[in-house]
Order: structure tokens, then C-alpha cells, then sequence
């Protein structure tokens, strides 16, 4: 019953998602797009590509979302932006964020990287142009992506704040109390392997290209940088999603350490309360704010 009850709802999704799609306009850099893909899968192995390509995407996309953070430190203007200006950025936490970083870049996850294409092959996920999907439903796959993930990732994540274990793991991501950018993925070896298991529960669920993945990873990296990113930048695009955290929402869980489980969106905190001392300490500040 629970099979066939979740494959009724993923059905109903793609009848809904391509029904919008026909309304939709085609990708102007479809071609462009095709050329870059095709010569990609003539050139290279589907080894290389889930590998290789997977590493340079994942790298690639990591520090460039971290570039606007970092370069905020140094303009005046953006600091009435940051969440908690008493607690600036220094070189020595960022040296130490970047060593941590490296460390788990290459001795963690490049050895699960290097398992992409056995995953892809388990699951006969295709390569091919042919097989891709329009951007339209590559962005309805990844929103459901991280829906799951966003579910794995707070009862894992409220599960590593209990206190008898807190200290041996969750408690090196809360190093900084106030985080930027780059600690988006600055944790203990363990927590890596933890909570990113949820990146790939959607995978397994509803992915049917090898873009996915890749588009996959950078929405991903693009939301937790965003939200560690310890700016608060308004007409942020990112707010257009519905119960979308954001910055302030997850800063605060850095602040406080209780709370504000949630990695992309705000429902599980709200349904189980556990967002209450947010709201509170939201509202006090808005009212200091106004007077």
C-alpha cells in the first residue's frame, strides 16, 4: 500500500508538473547546452563524467557561491546587511574553516564521489541527450529533492543535538556561533556522512538523468551557503520559495543552538514548535527596531 500510495503521488506530480510545462517557454541556451553535452559524452567516459565531472561541479559551484560572502567582509556598505555585526569573520577562523573544508572535500566525500557512477549504473540512470529532461521538470525534481532532504535532514540534525552525543559530533559545526559561507559544510567527518546521506534519498527516489545530480548539487550548495552565509540580503530570489529558511532563520539555530532544525525549509520547526524561541526573538527585535 505505501509503494503504490507514493507511486500515486509521484505520478500525480509529473501530470501536474507537465501540464504547467506546456505553458512554459523552451530553453534559449537549449542548443548551446546540446552542443557542450554532447561533445562531453564523445570525449569523455561515463566514469570520468559522474566522477571527475561530479568533483569540478561540486568544487566549482562551492567556492563561487562562498565568493560573494567572502568579498562582503570588505565592502562598509554591506555590513548593516549582517545578521550579527558584533561578530565579524577573522582570518584565523576562516584559515581554520578552510583546512577543516579541504579535509572533508577530499577524504570524504571525493571517496563517495567516486561511487557516482556504480550509483548511476545500479539505477540505469541515463547519460544521453535524448534523455534529458526540460529545465521545467529539472526544477520541479530538484525542489522534491530537497523537500526529502530538508525531512532527513531535520530529524537527523535534531537527533545529533541531544546532549549525550551532541559534544562528540554536531558540536564542530557550531564552532561559530555567528557563521559565514564557507562553514556551510565545515563539520565533524561523521556529520558529513550523516546528514549528507539525505542528499541522495531523492536521488534514489525520482532522479532520471545525470543532470539532476549535477543540478541537484548546486541548488543544494547554493541553499546551505545562502543560509550560512550570515548576510541577510534583501530581493534574496531564494525567498520566492515557499517556507524557504533562509539566512536569519538558520543564523539564529547558530546563535542559539536550540531550534531551527530545518536545512531548506521552515514547516518541521513549525509543526513541532520548535522554532518558538526564533519567533520570539524575532518579534523583541523587531519591536527594538521600530522604536
Amino acid at each position: 500500500m505505501e509503494v503504490n500510495g507514493t507511486a500515486d503521488i509521484l505520478s500525480s506530480a509529473f501530470l501536474a508538473v507537465e501540464y504547467v510545462d506546456s505553458f512554459l517557454p523552451g530553453n534559449p541556451l537549449q542548443e548551446p547546452l546540446k552542443q557542450a553535452w554532447n561533445h562531453m559524452l564523445q570525449n569523455y567516459s561515463k566514469f570520468q563524467i559522474a566522477t571527475w565531472g561530479s568533483l569540478i561541479v561540486h568544487e566549482l559551484i562551492y567556492f563561487l557561491f562562498c565568493l560573494p560572502g567572502f568579498i562582503f567582509q570588505f565592502l562598509p556598505f554591506m555590513q548593516k546587511y549582517k545578521i550579527q555585526p558584533d561578530k565579524p569573520e577573522t582570518w584565523e577562523k576562516q584559515w581554520k574553516c578552510c583546512k577543516m573544508l579541504l579535509f572533508n572535500h577530499f577524504c570524504i566525500q571525493l571517496p563517495l564521489i567516486c561511487g557516482t557512477y556504480y550509483f548511476t549504473e545500479f539505477f540505469s540512470i541515463p547519460y544521453d541527450w535524448d534523455s534529458m529532461p526540460r529545465w521545467s521538470f529539472i526544477l520541479a525534481q530538484c525542489f522534491g529533492c530537497a523537500v526529502i532532504e530538508d525531512t532527513w535532514h531535520y530529524f537527523l540534525h535534531r537527533a545529533l543535538h541531544h546532549r549525550r552525543i551532541y559534544k562528540y559530533i554536531h558540536k564542530v559545526h557550531h564552532d561559530f556561533t555567528a557563521p559565514f559561507g564557507m562553514q556551510a559544510e565545515y563539520a565533524h567527518p561523521a556529520e558529513t556522512v550523516i546528514l549528507g546521506a539525505g542528499f541522495f534519498i531523492g536521488i534514489m527516489v525520482i532522479c532520471n538523468h545525470m543532470i539532476l545530480l549535477w543540478a541537484w548539487v548546486t541548488f543544494r550548495l547554493l541553499e546551505t551557503i545562502d543560509v550560512h552565509s550570515g548576510y541577510d540580503i534583501p530581493l534574496n530570489p531564494l525567498h520566492l520559495i515557499p517556507f524557504y529558511a533562509g539566512a536569519r532563520f538558520h543564523d539564529f539555530h547558530h546563535m542559539n543552538f536550540v531550534g531551527n532544525y530545518g536545512s531548506t525549509f521552515t514547516w518541521w520547526d513549525r509543526l513541532f514548535n520548535t522554532d518558538s524561541q526564533f519567533k520570539k526573538h524575532y518579534t523583541q527585535d523587531k519591536a527594538v527596531k521600530s522604536d
